[in-house]
């Protein structure tokens, strides 16, 4: 049951893509074709590829069923890779059991006048629009590029802040009054076990593991801690000074360091163009939607949305 609904999703994905609006005009079956035949001569639609199948006057072309292979199993959920069609005997039964089923339903609907319903016009009309919108962007976009001095240019000014994220071991012991901290933090500074005053001081949950966080990331509690905890200034092996959290007042001690390495210009490389040419595709996209935002007359009634 899971693998046939996994299937219909996938199919149906793929039909949207496929018998877009600018493929309506495909006939339909003998008799939609026969009672049109003495208005207008049939629209034949154009094949790529050998036929590999014909359903009716409806051919199927080789190129195209490839393509849509391609895109089933591009839609294949990666935890199912046993749902792609990959072997000859596969894509004959697809063939079979979804394309030529899918066209006799599509002709059976064009022989029902099913491509005039109001409700389909619509829906094709809104569908023909956000493709030509995404055309548009795509051709608009295509020739966005970076140089290579663009991308050096970005590595240098944030290269800080494209380490690796940095793990700390943190103990912490958290008690209710100031006072009560001072008289911990005396302790710990006169050679007291950091761990053992945790158990019996810290009303933290982490006092069963004398106060330890393990190796946490930064966001991972609060600002306040966060500050103290990723200071460049505590070293490994240290304690804090007091400091105020929600959970009230806090000690720590920095057990050790991991992560923080500074990754390379040319292990970022790609990562950088990629994000580059995203940025420069949305500057041209919305340059062009100025200028025609500018030369348009645009009307907004708001006083109609309720």
């Amino acid at each position: 049951m899971k693998r046939n609904l996994t299937l219909c999703f996938i199919s149906g994905l793929i039909f949207m893509s496929l018998f877009g609006c600018d493929k309506i005009k495909i006939p339909g079956s003998k008799k939609t074709e026969a009672a049109a035949e003495a208005k207008v001569s049939p629209v034949i639609p154009q094949v790529k590829g050998e036929i590999v199948a014909r359903v009716n006057n409806i051919p199927i072309g080789l190129d195209d069923f490839n393509q849509e292979i391609e895109m089933y199993n591009a839609n294949v959920p990666e935890d199912q890779p046993e749902l792609k069609i990959t072997t000859r005997e596969q894509k004959i039964s697809y063939l079979k059991n979804e394309v030529v089923r899918r066209t006799l339903l599509y002709q059976e609907a064009l022989d029902r006048g099913l491509d005039r319903n109001e409700e389909v016009l619509d829906a094709l009309e809104k569908t023909k629009m956000q493709l030509l919108v995404m055309e548009l962007v795509k051709q608009i976009s295509e020739k966005a590029d970076v140089s290579s001095k663009e991308v050096e240019e970005y590595y240098n000014a944030y290269k800080d802040q494209l380490k690796e994220p940095e793990e700390r071991q943190i103990r912490e012991i958290i008690v209710a009054s100031e006072q009560d901290a001072r008289d911990i933090l005396i302790q710990l500074l006169q050679g007291a076990d950091f761990a053992a005053l945790a158990k019996v001081n810290s009303r933290s949950p982490s006092a069963r593991d004398g106060g330890d966080l393990g190796f946490v990331k930064p966001g991972t509690k609060s600002t306040q801690f966060d500050s103290v905890a990723f200071s460049d200034s505590l070293e490994t092996g240290k304690i804090s000074s007091i400091f105020k959290t929600p959970e009230g007042y806090c000690i720590i001690k920095l057990e050790a360091k991991r992560g923080g390495r500074q990754r390379s210009l040319s292990e970022m490389w790609d990562d950088i163009k990629k994000g580059l040419i995203f940025m420069k595709q949305q500057q041209v996209i919305e340059e062009m939607i100025g200028k025609l935002s500018r030369n348009a007359k645009i009307d907004i009634y708001e006083g109609e949305i309720k």
